[in-house]
């Protein structure tokens, strides 16, 4: 990337926020709201930052705007069904061509994810307010850059083993709870000329994207997740519309 300016998409699906109260309360912004803002007081002026959700015309992913996206991150629960497939094929193409895609929490249960992976991407859940502590298992890795060992995360869902993934070019994070499970909470994939980090902290239902060290990891992954080279995309002849500044 050298000094260029990354443009990264922030998707969510925007459900819950828009129809649970307590939800709303918690991301008045949206969860993509939180993220985005994570990201830019992170990476400051090094980043242009995005925002799309589900009940956007072709759900903001359109063709100039993956064409302008670095990374595209990813936040899906309720309407995975609802995305079009025309819009993951798009998704897919561009991943393939060197876009980075960073997958978060319930997305991966999302129709890109597992089309990339091929495989169901289940695993064992359950929600009663876990303590979660994220072990790093790879510090030399830069998704681990200024990453506390291990993050504490007072209330969260439960994600456990097994989790049908294909097994990780690297695993970065386990996670421990205190009903005993571990998880493979953060790992990465590159698929065609592009590359992929699932992180699994943070659920809707508690305020874990306001949470420092998790916000760290996703600005993390995004730059990692950069494309190394020139993407054989469509370039833009004007600036698109919606960046946050």
């Amino acid at each position: 990337m050298g000094e260029q300016v990354l443009r990264v998409t922030v998707w969510n699906e925007n459900v819950h926020e828009t129809t649970e109260p307590e939800v709303a309360e918690r991301y008045p912004e949206g969860i993509h709201g939180a993220i985005a803002q994570g990201l830019l007081d992170d990476h400051g002026d090094g980043i242009r930052v995005r925002t799309a959700t589900l009940a956007d015309p072709e759900h903001g992913l359109t063709e100039d705007v993956l064409a302008s996206t670095d990374v595209l991150t990813w936040w899906g629960h309720k309407a995975h069904q609802q995305v079009s497939d025309e819009v993951v094929d798009r998704v897919q193409q561009h991943v393939l061509a060197g876009m980075g895609l960073v997958v978060l929490h319930s997305g991966h249960l999302s129709k890109i994810f597992r089309r990339l992976l091929g495989t169901t991407c289940n695993l064992n859940w359950r929600s009663e307010q876990d303590r979660e502590l994220v072990w790093t298992v790879d510090p030399t890795h830069p998704i681990a850059r200024g990453v506390p060992h291990p993050i504490v995360i007072d209330r969260q869902e439960m994600y456990g083993e097994f989790f049908d993934i294909p097994a990780p070019d690297e695993l970065i994070f386990i996670s421990s709870f205190t009903g005993g499970e571990v998880f493979r909470s953060g790992c990465t994939f590159r698929r065609g000329n592009g590359k992929i980090f699932y992180f699994s902290p943070g659920d809707q239902a508690f305020p874990v994207y306001h949470h420092p060290d998790v916000r760290r990891v996703i600005a993390n992954g995004v730059a990692w997740a950069a494309p190394a080279g020139q993407r054989t995309v469509p370039t833009l002849r004007n600036r698109p519309v919606g960046w946050f500044e």
